[in-house]
């Protein structure tokens, strides 16, 4: 795989995201459905943080694309807990 620019790195993390969720939920969705939250690149590698739209499914999504190897590498997160702690 050859990353030839920022555009297409994301373009490629989103459908990788929609092909992972449609894989492993029952809900079905689209590239509508998935926004990029922060994406950037240094020297040859690329990293980018995704979510979805959908209420309350939790998923979070990191891709990296190690440009010396040409691998991208996918981490998929659900998060579990969402509290406040006060009085610190």
């Amino acid at each position: 795989m050859i990353i030839t620019g920022m555009a297409e790195f994301e373009s490629v993390c989103k459908n990788k995201l929609v092909e992972w969720y449609n894989h492993n939920n029952k809900e079905q969705i689209t590239l509508e459905n998935v926004f990029v939250v922060w994406a950037c690149k240094t020297l040859q590698n690329y990293k980018a943080l995704l979510s979805t739209t959908v209420s309350g499914d939790g998923i979070y999504a990191e891709y990296t694309f190690n440009g010396d190897k040409q691998e991208m590498y996918e981490d998929v997160y659900k998060k579990l807990t969402n509290r406040c702690i006060t009085g610190m």
